[in-house]
């Protein structure tokens, strides 16, 4: 029988749906859509490590107007581009060991047909009427924007910086309107329903403005050719003069992925991430659609701020922007866990934007994963191998020694580490592995093994106190791996196989606690027989030259 799930922390259910938005295929990944996806992908590892069941979703958004507008530019199809960037996206993921397990794409017809579905649904409900809409238009986000809004912004896309235009249509719309009530309840009672508290305080600051009812579609001229952009998305049902709204269109994914039988049981979601631009759509007129259709309310909506570059903004034209090519050198020549922790460990995951630094980037390198868990493991596998003929040796039941009660700090920290993922602080959590590390080599050089097996053959007790510390200190390791692992799932799974560990399998019935549980039945256990293997991370050279940067010539 399996053991019960008794450590899960204040969400108690057996399944977690976590999902990132979903990417505009016009152009290519960059640092801002691995970024999040990365974040996602360590969040759902960690959740499989709790003993649930995952369903983690990415994917692309494909029918907004500047696809096709892009595609004329390159001489291609709209649905050639689309078809070359979604697997771009697609490609970029799988090469950042993400583990999603479904990728959508909003032209696929087991969306469309689901979003028409809903869409009628909403209809015939009366939520949705035809009525007519003036107001700002940006372009470049296909969105219009309030008076308010657009006043603010002095006139211009608060994203492209490009003027706004005024323009009125008949559109159909939904009674957002409807649901203010109800959802500025649901924000009071559930604290954790917008995070962080910043984005929470900022949504409720709007809707003291009132919520007005919002068009969910777009007009197309009688006279629009077959290829106008106009047409480019889903129409809506019973009426081909009117295309979806592409925002309303991208929303319903979330629902549309799981909307079967088999996947059903993951609603509500656990988790959408997504950045902080598009936090209105997802914390105001999304939970409305829902509350419209009778669906439960997703648990979170995590909205996280930007990277900038060297503490500039970044941008094409300044030459500091962060492509996928410029991630895949990192990858190359660091690996792709090195990457992967520098996102889930200093990106900006709260309400202040983050600095992807070339310099920052080895440090934390060096400090956290070289000189951390890549030399703590080495130095405790290497004495192992030298002093106990490599295999793991037997602490004869003592726990403590030197004030360090080992079971305690390792369940202390497996306890923080849950409760700081789920409620998705990724660094907390990460940083509880990288502090049992810390406890290792602060317990190494205060009772210096080293100096110890030089006096096993000749001080009584000496070996048995050797033994217990290098036990202490395998146990210890193994537990912070496990911890860390949702970040630098690679070179985790190398030191396991090195150390004959057990490996974690994904939608496993142990929880962490049981995983790391000191001395407990996925324990080292005495006798196990280690390699030296080699080390997980190299050292990095501060002095040199950023991935992709142009060679110097010399003088």
């Amino acid at each position: 029988m399996p053991r019960p799930n008794t450590h899960l922390p204040f969400f108690p259910m057996s399944t977690y749906y976590i999902t990132t938005p979903i990417y505009y295929v016009n152009d290519r990944p960059h640092i801002g859509s691995c970024y999040t996806t990365v974040l996602a992908d360590v969040a759902a590892r960690f959740h499989r490590l709790f003993g649930r069941e995952v369903f983690f979703l990415t994917g692309t958004d494909e029918h907004a107007e500047k696809v096709v507008l892009t595609a004329r530019e390159k001489g291609v199809s709209t649905r050639q581009w689309a078809d070359t960037n979604a697997q771009a996206f697609r490609d970029a993921f799988t090469r950042l060991n993400v583990s999603f397990d479904d990728f959508i794409r909003t032209s696929e017809p087991r969306h469309t047909s689901k979003v028409e579905a809903y869409i009628r649904e909403l209809l015939a409900k009366g939520h949705v009427y035809m009525g007519e809409y003036s107001g700002w238009w940006d372009a470049s986000q296909e969105e219009y924007l309030t008076e308010t809004v657009a006043k603010e912004a002095g006139y211009v896309s608060p994203v492209s910086g490009k003027p706004l235009v005024k323009r009125s249509e008949k559109n159909y719309f939904f009674r957002l309107s409807a649901f203010e009530t109800r959802l500025k309840e649901h924000i009071d009672r559930n604290e954790d329903f917008i995070r962080p508290e910043a984005r929470r305080n900022e949504v409720l600051g709007r809707l003291r403005e009132g919520l007005s009812d919002i068009p969910i579609s777009r007009a197309i001229p009688a006279d629009a050719p077959a290829d106008d952009p106009s047409r480019w998305g889903i129409l809506m049902p019973d009426d081909p003069g009117h295309r979806i709204y592409v925002w309303i269109d991208a929303l319903f994914n979330y629902l549309s992925a799981i909307d079967t039988p088999e996947r059903a049981k993951f609603w509500p979601a656990g988790a959408h991430l997504l950045a902080k631009d598009i936090l209105w759509f997802h914390a105001v007129i999304w939970p409305a659609l829902l509350m419209a259709l009778d669906k439960p309310l997703p648990r979170t909506i995590y909205a996280h701020a930007y990277f900038v570059r060297d503490g500039r903004k970044m941008s094409k034209s300044l030459g500091n922007f962060v492509d996928i090519d410029t991630l895949d050198a990192y990858c190359e020549r660091y690996s792709r866990d090195a990457l992967r922790w520098y996102y889930a460990t200093q990106g900006p995951l709260f309400a202040t934007d983050a600095d992807f630094s070339h310099a920052k980037f080895i440090e934390v390198f060096n400090a956290d994963l070289a000189n951390g868990i890549g030399n703590c493991s080495s130095r405790v596998g290497n004495m192992i191998v030298k002093y106990f003929d490599s295999k793991i040796p037997d602490s004869k039941g003592v726990s403590e020694l030197a004030g360090y009660d080992w079971p305690s700090i390792i369940g202390q920290s497996v306890s923080a580490a849950i409760a700081a993922a789920d409620r998705l602080d990724i660094h907390a959590a990460l940083g509880e592995g990288r502090a049992l590390i810390s406890k290792v080599d602060a317990y190494i050089n205060a009772t210096e093994p080293f100096k110890l097996a030089k006096k096993i053959d000749t001080e009584p007790g000496a070996r048995d106190r050797l033994a217990a510390i290098l036990y202490h200190c395998a146990e210890a390791v193994r537990a912070a791996s496990l911890i860390m692992s949702p970040a630098i799932p690679e070179a985790c799974a190398r030191l396991w196989q090195s150390w004959n560990c057990q490996i974690p399998v994904a939608h496993a019935t142990q929880t962490l606690h049981h995983l790391c549980e000191y001395a407990g039945e996925h324990a080292l256990k005495p006798g196990q027989a280690i390699v030296k293997g080699d080390a997980l991370f190299q050292r990095a050279d501060p002095a040199e030259a950023a991935p992709g940067t142009p060679a110097q010539p010399e003088a």
